[in-house]
């Protein structure tokens, strides 16, 4: 898509609601505000003002601003943390979008919106363990995603996002449907990469799929095309015409221990992060997602604390399809990537060389073949089959002879349950919730084996994310970890 020519005297509420589109992400819009005319309003002392303000710079904020500026409004963008990208500058930079892309043209894939609305809101697809992949998704919502999805595909690669040079196909897809391989990688290219603080390797940078090539660019383009991006200002609060009523106006943000007030003319939008790290949030959905669950993706770059939910909250906002925030469905929500660590997201092997490794604390160890370890809980005793495989999910061409809205789909499908999570979360029996911490059991072979170093920084000792011992009795009086609510057994891997 060309980028528009600036006409700020023309620019609408219209106008930015068709632009925007265009983006990536979901672009929450709190209000759009004619000039504010309430006592409250005239009496705010603004530092800042635009016609549009964006809160996070991440994979729907900094799209959202450049669709702002290309239907010709000013823009600025707050970003709480010291850099822009938020968790999208961390992931693997595997884009889901379809609907029949150029790329997927050049590779001669079928695809139209038609067929990725109805991909994407099949009730009859269901999961080997039986949870359904897109039966509680929301309509109106997929069909604007369907519709946009492909010239958002190329509206990225206007903006200077390069792919690599593939087909589509299923590498870290999640869930993107049956009818056709949708997942696109943007390239590292030669951006140092946040986990590592270094470039990848040259030979390679085209063809590394990172996070770092979706948003390096877009931030690029931004920037360019006029955007303010304000890094360290945490938002605090949404101000209203009157104070508790009226249109949205502007925020209040904290900076360095400054409070500023910055007025939005025309609208704000939330483009926050996730909700996950927000212990009380996370509760809503599932009791048992407490705070033991400590190594949120993202962390602890980026942190998901449900500002911007709670803030759309505040003023009267819903939030919709919450049964698919504990979906049991995708690699992703099962064993960790790393163990040894607090943070095993399995994109993120932060490195010593990382700006932020002081956090991060550790790389954590990559587990090869899972045969290695005994998984056990915080009594000590083993609850699951280590060996088994990861929750799937729908992609392209999972479900053989797939008929679209068939309940005959469900021939095609084998059951095969896979209980980890609940497994996991059951804890000892007591009347408390969360399962407390998941401890995987290895010797002194497995480390020879896996080609592991057990100590610092590969493992985290300190903060008691790892623990050895000479002895199996040694080992358990050593594992002491601050949601570790009970010494574990001292004999318990003595019994048969």
């Amino acid at each position: 898509m060309k980028p528009k020519n600036r006409e700020p005297k023309n620019f609408s509420r219209r106008d930015f609601l068709k632009t925007s589109a265009a983006g990536v992400g979901a672009v929450a819009l709190t209000s759009l505000a004619t000039s504010p005319s309430s006592a409250q309003a005239q009496t705010i002392k603004w530092d800042r003002d635009a016609d549009v303000l964006v809160v996070g710079s991440g994979a729907t904020g900094l799209p959202a601003a450049i669709a702002a500026i290309e239907s010709g409004a000013s823009v600025l963008v707050i970003e709480a943390n010291w850099d822009v990208g938020g968790h999208a500058i961390l992931s693997g930079g595997n884009v889901a979008l379809g609907g029949g892309t150029s790329k997927q043209k050049q590779h001669d894939v079928v695809d139209s919106p038609d067929l990725l609305f109805s991909d994407l809101t099949d009730w009859s697809v269901v999961e080997s363990n039986g949870f359904p992949d897109y039966r509680y998704n929301d309509k109106e919502i997929i069909r604007a995603f369907a519709d946009n999805s492909a010239p958002t595909f190329e509206w990225l690669i206007a903006h200077g996002v390069v792919f690599v040079d593939k087909a589509p196909d299923n590498q870290g897809a999640g869930a993107t449907g049956n009818s056709a391989p949708r997942e696109n990688h943007a390239a590292a290219m030669a951006w140092p990469q946040m986990q590592t603080g270094r470039p990848v390797a040259a030979e390679r940078q085209a063809t590394t799929s990172s996070g770092i090539g979706l948003i390096r660019p877009l931030e690029a383009s931004a920037r360019k095309m006029g955007a303010q991006i304000l890094l360290q200002h945490r938002m605090a609060g949404l101000i209203r015409e009157h104070p508790t009523s009226g249109r949205i106006i502007g925020i209040t943000a904290t900076s360095q221990g400054k409070t500023v007030n910055i007025r939005a003319k025309k609208g704000v939008i939330l483009a926050t992060g996730g909700s996950t790290g927000n212990v009380n949030f996370r509760r809503m959905f599932d009791p048992r997602l407490t705070e033991e669950y400590c190594g949120v993706a993202g962390e602890p770059y980026t942190v998901q604390d449900a500002s911007g939910e709670l803030a759309a909250i505040a003023i009267g906002a819903s939030l919709w399809g919450l049964y698919n925030q504990t979906g049991e469905f995708g690699a992703s929500i099962t064993k960790p990537g790393r163990i040894g660590c607090q943070y095993g997201y399995v994109n993120l092997p932060w490195q010593p060389t990382s700006p932020i490794f002081k956090l991060a604390r550790d790389i954590g160890l990559r587990v090869a073949d899972w045969q290695e370890v005994i998984l056990v809980n915080q009594a000590g005793v083993r609850f699951y089959d280590e060996t088994v495989g990861q929750f799937t999910s729908n992609n392209y061409n999972a479900i053989k002879n797939y008929t679209p809205r068939s309940y005959l789909n469900a021939a095609n499908i084998k059951y095969n349950p896979r209980n980890f999570l609940n497994a996991a979360m059951a804890g000892t029996g007591e009347a408390v919730n969360g399962g407390g911490p998941i401890w995987a059991i290895f010797d002194s072979d497995a480390v020879k084996r896996e080609n592991w170093t057990v100590a610092p920084p590969h493992v985290d000792i300190a903060e008691g994310f790892f623990a050895a011992a000479e002895t199996i009795a040694e080992l358990t009086g050593n594992i002491k970890n601050k949601y570790q609510k009970k010494p574990m057994p001292p004999d318990v891997w003595k019994k048969p």
